[in-house]
This record gives structure tokens, sequence and C-alpha cells, in this order.
């Protein structure tokens, strides 16, 4: 692996557009037609695909990757090490409207008091074509089956699919799912989500 003081700078497609105060880890890629606005902040070795948008001040970890086409709006947290497959979208209004109750005036884009907050923590896979609903937590390691609709918290390895998605059973940190959803419930904790073919986890005492 290489040290982290060898990576290289960023590199960003010539079609990319990048506003003021971005950051952009070291050993990051940002490929064509990808829009990031003020503010955000990716970490090392990220991988951002062709057409995506990045909001205002979202904050992305080290080793995400986002394939082509994926719209991340404010209000958004992606720790390190997430999977977003192509055409996944987040949403961060409860209340969506064009206009004021008047239909006199159009209403701010911009984030406000009302703007709800999304987490995805370390290492969860989001399949393509899913549709994120505002103010979630998608937990560690868990992973949403393609063309989801999220509507609700996703527990830590859980495996979740449909519209909306359900709980269907609990996956290793490799994505080997491990144990199906009895009465709703998976088992808790990072020990019991582990197959065969994984690291041994926690990793031993050196």
């Amino acid at each position: 692996m290489i040290h982290r003081m060898e990576l290289p700078a960023p590199r960003i497609h010539p079609t990319a557009l990048i506003e003021s105060e971005v950051e952009l880890g070291r050993g990051t890629s940002v490929w064509d037609g990808v829009h990031i606005r003020r503010g955000a902040r990716l970490g090392r070795q990220c991988i951002v695909g062709e057409k995506t948008y990045i909001a205002y001040d979202v904050v992305i970890g080290d080793l995400v990757k986002l394939n082509a086409a994926v719209y991340v709006c404010a209000g958004v947290t992606i720790e390190t090490g997430v999977m977003i497959a192509a055409h996944t979208v987040f949403t961060n209004d409860l209340h969506p409207r064009a206009t004021d109750p008047e239909l006199l005036a159009p209403l701010t884009s911009e984030p406000t008091a009302d703007t709800l907050t999304t987490v995805v923590r370390a290492g969860a896979t989001i399949g393509a074509n899913c549709t994120i609903g505002p103010g979630l937590e998608l937990g560690t390691f868990c992973m949403v089956g393609m063309g989801s609709v999220v509507t609700a918290d996703v527990p830590p390895h859980a495996l979740v699919a449909g519209n909306p998605a359900r709980l269907l059973g609990a996956v290793c940190r490799c994505g080997q799912p491990v144990a199906r959803a009895v009465a709703g419930c998976v088992p808790a904790g990072d020990h019991p989500c582990r197959c065969g073919r994984s690291v041994r986890w926690p990793p031993s005492p050196s």
C-alpha cells in the first residue's frame, strides 16, 4: 500500500467544476463533468465518478467511491470506505416546495434551518439507483440493495432492499450475507457478522 506521504496530488478532469474552498485529499480522482460546490471536503484516495454532484459543505472521508451520476445534497456526511453506486440520490427536505405558499417568489436552494442531515457510516454500500430519504443514518458496513428507497435508519451490517427498503438480513465486512432477518432482527454488533472468507476482526494483538 502506498504510504500517505507518497500519495499523488488530486487528479481533476479538465471538465470538472470545482468551486472555491473545496478540499480534495491526496490521491483522490475527480472525473469528467463532476460538480463540487463550495466548502465540500473529500479525503484521501476517493474516486468521484463522471457527472456526480456534491453540494455545499458536504464532508466525505477517505477511500470513498462515488460512481457515475451520484447526487449528494447538502447536509450529507459520508464516512471512510463507503461505496455509492451509480445514480444514487440523497435528499434533505421533508416538505419540498419550489415557491412560497402564495406562489409569489421562489424559495432558496441554499441549505436552511430546515435542511435535514444524513450520515453514511464507514464501510457501508449503497447499490445503483437508490434514493436515500432525509435525516437518516446508514450504519457501518450495511448494504442497501439496488433500486431501494430508504425511508428509515439502517442498522450496522444490515442488508436492506425494496421500496420502502426492508430488513432482509446481515452482511459481513466483506459484503457476504451471513444471516437472515428473524422477526425483524439481525445479530447485533460486529462480531457475529463475519463470514469464513473475511479477515479476522478484531485483529490479533501485535
